[in-house]
Formats: C-alpha cells, structure tokens, sequence
C-alpha cells in the first residue's frame, strides 16, 4: 500500500514574492514538514512571504501555531500574507481572530498586492 505525504508544498517567485503554496492536511502529524517548509523559505531572506493555503483541505492547531511562529520570527522584517479561502482554512484563522495579525486574503492574488502594496506605501 502506498502511503502519501500529508502536504504538499512548493516554493515560487512571483515579481519579488515568495510564495509558499500548500496542500493537504496541516495537522499535528503533519505540521513539522510546513514548520520545516516555513523555515526554508525564510533562511532565503525573502522581502515579501505569502502563504498560500488554497489547496489545503485540513487545518488544526498545530498548523495555526506554524503561521503564528513564522509571523512572529519575521518581527516586521518580511511582508507577510496568508491567502485562504473556504472552512477549513480563513474560517478558522477568523474564528480564533488570526486574520488581522497574519494578514489573511481570500486569494493570492488578493494576498500578493497586498504586501506589493506595503512596499509602495513604505516609499511614500
């Protein structure tokens, strides 16, 4: 029997943001691999980091406290974005009222002008 990975991620740049896409279950089992995941991304000093969590079909406790760390590791440093939609995913970011402090967006397009847009309003 094959066993599949919980998640699934990939890394893309997109006009100077990193994007972290995921898929699957974010659960206890699975929360290290996007902890790892998290990790890498950041040891490349991004400007910008989006987490795109549109393809994960799960998300527990253990996944919030990973975007709860990666956001507070960035202290400010990064332009940071959660896009999520649908309710398993931005309906429990809003329940535990995380959506203001991780910067939640319906989609990654929403998500990446939102940091693009940090960048312009800093230069201003």
């Amino acid at each position: 029997m094959l066993v599949e990975d919980p998640i699934s991620y990939s890394v893309e740049h997109l006009g100077g943001v990193t994007v972290l896409a995921v898929g699957g279950e974010i659960d206890r089992a699975s929360a290290p691999m996007l902890k790892r995941a998290v990790e890498a991304v950041l040891a490349e000093h991004p400007c910008a980091l989006v987490i795109d969590l549109s393809q994960v079909r799960f998300l527990a406790s253990a996944g919030l406290q990973v975007l709860v760390d990666a956001r507070e590791k960035m202290d400010g440093s990064v332009r940071f974005a959660v896009a999520a939609q649908g309710a398993m995913t931005s309906r429990i970011i809003r329940l535990v009222q995380l959506d203001e402090f991780l910067s939640l967006h319906d989609t990654l397009g929403d998500a990446l002008l939102a940091v693009k847009g940090a960048d312009a309003t800093e230069t201003t």
